[in-house]
């Protein structure tokens, strides 16, 4: 078992009030923020809007990749980070691809759905597993990995009731979603899924943020095997010193016996 691995008593080191502010910017980071929900709404809400004035899917489908790509852009000129922004472009492209094969402008907002059913799917069975997914985001953000499995209970039993939060609202979506595919038109579809866009989403990092608000901290393991290294290097450093004099001495004894010998 190694020193990541063992398991330790004293988890929360940080007060309740700092575990409240890593949490909340460990969340933001993980899932982008109010730019990261911006980023992910345009483009369907111009989809729905364009194809509601005229019908037109080539042109409903060239605007929504068009936005797209420019949000990307602008993030590359701004230097920022474009997880969001390309993860969002990728949905979008698989949505073009979809509608313009099938000639159905409701396949625009196919694969999204089938990806959120997907994620919900995951969330849960990675709970039962064990392993919830949720600690697995976000393990690297607070700089804990895995540490959580085995060090911290009180850790991953947030995790899996954040993940448990999430598959359920995710399911509790694709049950409203999945209906209208097959059962409304392309407008009344494409409107309710812009309006489910960002209220679930929000709720579900909000359950995340009062479950891990009041787990234990996450244990810095970056730090841990940062303190490792340095106290390795400390010890090597000691050793060195502390045989030098030595070997001098074994050195100077043997100089001595032969000078001696040869008198």
């Amino acid at each position: 078992m190694t020193s990541l691995d063992k398991p330790t008593e004293d988890t929360d080191q940080t007060q309740p009030g700092d575990a409240r502010a890593v949490t909340e910017a460990a969340l933001f980071e993980a899932f982008g923020g109010v730019r990261g929900m911006v980023e992910t709404v345009v483009p369907g809400l111009l989809f729905v809007t364009i194809f509601t004035l005229n019908k037109d899917l080539h042109l409903s489908a060239i605007a929504a990749l068009a936005v797209s790509l420019l949000l990307v852009v602008v993030r590359l000129a701004m230097r920022d980070t474009v997880k969001h922004a390309f993860s969002g472009v990728f949905g979008v492209v698989f949505g073009v691809v979809f509608a313009m094969f099938t000639g159905n402008a409701k396949d625009f907002y196919l694969p999204g759905m089938l990806y959120t059913l997907g994620l919900a799917v995951a969330y849960i069975v990675t709970t039962l597993a064990g392993v919830p997914l949720i600690g697995l985001i976000l393990g690297p953000v607070f700089k804990e990995n895995l540490s959580w499995r085995t060090r911290n209970p009180g850790r991953k039993k947030a995790y899996a009731k954040a993940s448990w939060a999430w598959g359920l609202i995710l399911l509790a979506k694709c049950a409203i979603l999945f209906p209208l595919y097959w059962w409304a038109d392309t407008t009344q579809l494409g409107w309710v899924l812009v309006a489910l866009k960002i209220p679930p989403f929000l709720l579900a990092v909000w359950l995340t943020w009062v479950f891990l608000a009041k787990a234990p901290a996450p244990i810095d393991v970056f730090a841990e095997m940062e303190a490792q290294e340095k106290a390795e290097e400390e010890r090597k450093a000691a050793l060195a010193a502390g045989t030098a004099p030595a070997a001098d001495t074994g050195t100077g004894d043997a100089s001595g016996g032969r000078h001696r010998r040869e008198a």
